[in-house]
């Protein structure tokens, strides 16, 4: 199994952290076991997922209930994990919590000052962003102890997800070309276009009776690297070139000079040199992806079937 490194998971906290406020018992809407769940608790996950919701379209009153909902149910899962945890007396060092700061700094290229900025405007001191950091690995250590742990990946599985999904793992054409280049200046007057097209469709008519293209390039390109590389564009993917050079290269074939193409900074006149067909990236290539994503969705399936469980044999009462 490959590693899953704690950090990786952690670097989603900064950005899901949320403001921390003094609970305010406004009455009861649900009771975990000997827990009690507020219902200004309730109000301000819910608001949380309305802020979601709201970026998704309008919010009405019966999507409003489903979101409150979710709310509860959530904040009743959360409670049943941190029961778990207690049991199972899993605990986090300092030494620990002070590593997760240092790695999430390290993958966001933060400095101590920069992240305690960011977290001020998010509502959060450093000591409640490290007392909720220290909640996640937590829930981490439980996870990979009750579920992870128990989660394996067969040969046949990431086989058959490869074999089922291969359009997804496959590779665009790729082109090899040259090209001759005439640049027109940002301010140039008419004259000076015509000039340059001139010049271009000269060389053009040369191209195109067989010369060779690359000591054309050396010759005529108004490029600087083109006494060195002859023109020489290298190989690429569609969406990797300009808009206009990729629309005509893609209806070429290998060996065709194309027509002048006119871009912004000038014209341009290309050679195909090869066309490689799109082809599929082998297995091997693509193995340890297939294998993360079924052991994600193998997690997720797990941990929540695990709490469906934890939650039916706890006694868990949802107020009026």
């Amino acid at each position: 199994m490959r590693n899953h490194t704690i950090a990786s998971i952690l670097l989603f906290v900064l950005a899901l952290a949320s403001p921390a406020a003094a609970e305010i018992v406004s009455g009861i809407a649900a009771t975990v076991n000997d827990d009690v769940i507020t219902i200004y608790e309730v109000n301000r996950e819910t608001a949380q997922l309305l802020k979601e919701a709201e970026k998704r379209g309008p919010v009405t009153d019966a999507i409003r209930q489903q979101v409150r909902t979710a709310a509860l149910n959530g904040l009743v899962d959360k409670r049943l994990v941190q029961e778990k945890i207690k049991e199972l007396n899993i605990q986090v060092s300092e030494e620990e919590v002070r590593q997760a700061v240092e790695e999430i700094k390290k993958q966001n290229n933060m400095t101590q000052d920069g992240l305690v900025a960011a977290l001020l405007t998010q509502g959060l001191t450093f000591d409640q962003y490290k007392a909720q950091l220290k909640e996640q690995l937590e829930r981490i250590r439980l996870m990979g102890q009750e579920v992870r742990a128990k989660i394996q990946v067969s040969e046949k599985e990431i086989q058959d997800y490869y074999a089922a999904n291969k359009a997804n793992y496959s590779e665009d054409e790729t082109y090899r070309a040259r090209h001759i280049f005439f640049r027109v200046p940002k301010d140039a007057t008419a004259e000076q276009v015509k000039d340059a097209m001139s010049r271009a469709a000269n060389v053009l008519m040369e191209a195109r009776s067989g010369k060779d293209f690359a000591e054309l390039a050396r010759k005529y390109s108004d490029e600087t690297s083109a006494a060195k590389d002859a023109g020489d564009l290298g190989t690429f993917r569609k969406g990797e070139m300009l808009p206009e050079i990729e629309s005509t290269v893609i209806a070429m074939k290998p060996g065709e000079v194309s027509e002048l193409i006119a871009t912004p900074a000038g014209f341009h006149i290309i050679k195909l040199e090869e066309k490689a067909p799109a082809k599929f990236k082998p297995l091997e290539v693509v193995k340890g992806a297939i294998e993360e994503l079924l052991y994600r969705k193998k997690s997720e399936e797990r941990f929540n079937q695990w709490t469906t469980d934890l939650r039916k044999a706890a006694t868990v009462e949802i107020k009026p």
